[in-house]
């Protein structure tokens, strides 16, 4: 856009009809309306006038100018945005970055980056780094590689030199675009202008290469780090060990976990590396191996978490290795590693998910017997699947066990009126007036897919003081 255009949008902003406020009076006005008033009625630099202002500064604050410059008065409402990104004691958190994206449309008007950035010019308004960084940011949550190109490109007219801080965003979103070839040039040109390339670079760019299958580039990029003097360390591993993945290339895999656990240091594996490896080991069947990457993770000091092991037993549910997999929660209890309470509650998920129900059930079952808790997933899936089978209920059998333990808020919502759903409609109404009751207590509403069935079963009790409450907690 021409230096004419941009000043005749800004013009247009100032000029633009008052918006109507709430009943307020000027005297009691708000923070954001003193902020919303310097920014109607100044043009030129909005900054200087801004920071007159004597007034509290804070996200709702911010939104709710945003808002109310966002029909006539988007450009001026980026000023602010960015102004305000500045401010001694406030700093724009990613939910900000969000809002403003959406209340000026920023993906699908794209332009509006480039007229921000050139009416700082038109109106001849100092920029510095950190103004800019904000809408680098703004490009970053909007995924707009090309519109944070053109800002990088734009700051030497600005007598401002980017940092790495500001090329690593726009190599980023270049990697998530996959256009490596783009996000290499640039990585170039910060070695050609004196800045160098740090851990955050290179965790970039390595997954990006990743994620178009250049393995051998970032295989190379390991190596080029070590020459610019960034120790690699488990991060950037892992992110080349999660493309090699990813990839299929498991062979490859056991040779860079091999050498991660070689080096030592900060290149040693850690719990989500091994997990990873475990994972897509599973993902392909291979559980015998997978049970062998635990091995050599214990034995390397690291100690499983309940993520690896819900893992491994998937793996092992999926090929029907359920000897195995006892066997592995055996294991994993005796070490202390997690408690059998979490590891019968994935086995349990896992047996559902491959369609051992009887299995499940029993296991369940023992668990409560045991006076384990089981989490919520576990129970709701138990609970929601016994009704479907048309065992409700033993489904409300293991509901009333799961209330004594204490456990029943972390059961689904939607299970409280599957279940009592199920008990109406087959007439047990001694359990449903308890359920009834228990989600009265609970504060849990009613599903309005079964209300009209349970209220109608329910009335033949006879007790309309409990229909009523429950029907104000539909949903």
């Amino acid at each position: 856009m021409s230096r004419s255009s941009v000043a005749r949008m800004i013009s247009v902003s100032i000029t633009s009809r008052v918006h109507k406020f709430s009943t307020l009076q000027p005297s009691a006005a708000s923070a954001a309306e003193k902020f919303y008033s310097r920014v109607r009625q100044n043009g030129g630099n909005i900054e200087k006038a801004l920071a007159a202002v004597r007034a509290h500064l804070d996200p709702s604050c911010v939104g709710e100018v945003l808002t109310r410059c966002s029909t006539e008065q988007s450009l001026l409402g980026l000023r602010f945005f960015v102004w305000s990104g500045l401010q001694p004691g406030y700093r724009h958190s990613s939910y900000m970055y969000a809002k403003a994206c959406e209340i000026f449309e920023i993906r699908r008007n794209p332009r509006v980056i480039r007229d921000v950035i050139e009416s700082y010019g038109v109106e001849e308004c100092p920029l510095s780094v950190k103004a800019v960084k904000v809408v680098l940011n703004l490009c970053k949550e909007a995924k707009l590689a090309e519109e944070a190109l053109w800002v990088l490109r734009k700051m030497p007219e600005f007598n401002l030199r980017a940092d790495t801080t500001a090329h690593n965003i726009v190599i980023k979103l270049f990697c998530q675009k996959e256009d490596m070839d783009s996000a290499e040039k640039l990585m170039r040109e910060m070695s050609e202008v004196g800045l160098y390339s740090d851990m955050i670079t290179f965790v970039e760019m390595v997954k990006g290469f990743c994620n178009v299958g250049r393995l051998e580039n970032a295989y190379q990029l390991i190596k080029l780090m070590r020459g610019h003097g960034c120790v690699p360390n488990v991060v950037v591993y892992s992110a080349l060990l999660d493309g090699v993945c990813r990839n299929g290339n498991m062979d490859r895999t056991l040779e860079l976990l091999t050498e991660m656990e070689k080096d030592g240091g900060h290149c040693s594996p850690n719990v989500v590396t091994y997990t990873s490896v475990i994972q897509s080991f599973c993902n392909r069947g291979l559980t015998k191996e997978a049970l062998g990457i635990l091995d050599r993770m214990i034995a390397c000091g690291c100690a499983p978490n309940r993520v690896t092991v819900a893992a491994l037993l998937e793996g092992l549910c999926k090929k029907g290795q359920l000897e195995e997999a006892y066997k592995l929660i055996d294991k994993v209890v005796s070490e202390g590693s997690v408690p059998n309470g979490e590891c019968y509650s994935s086995m349990v998920v896992s047996l559902m998910r491959y369609k051992f129900f009887d299995e499940a059930v029993m296991l369940f079952k023992r668990l409560l017997d045991c006076g384990l808790k089981p989490d919520g997933l576990a129970s709701s899936l138990i609970i929601k699947e016994l009704c479907t089978e048309g065992r409700g209920l033993d489904g409300f059998q293991f509901f009333d066990e799961i209330e004594k333990m204490g456990c029943l808020l972390s059961i689904d919502s939607d299970v409280y009126s599957v279940l009592l759903h199920w008990l109406c409609l087959h007439n047990h109404m001694i359990e449903a007036t308890k359920v009834t009751r228990t989600m009265l207590d609970k504060g849990v509403r009613l599903q309005a897919l079964y209300a009209d069935d349970i209220v109608k079963h329910l009335q033949k009790c006879g007790d309309n003081e409990l229909v009523s409450l429950l029907s104000e907690r539909l949903r």
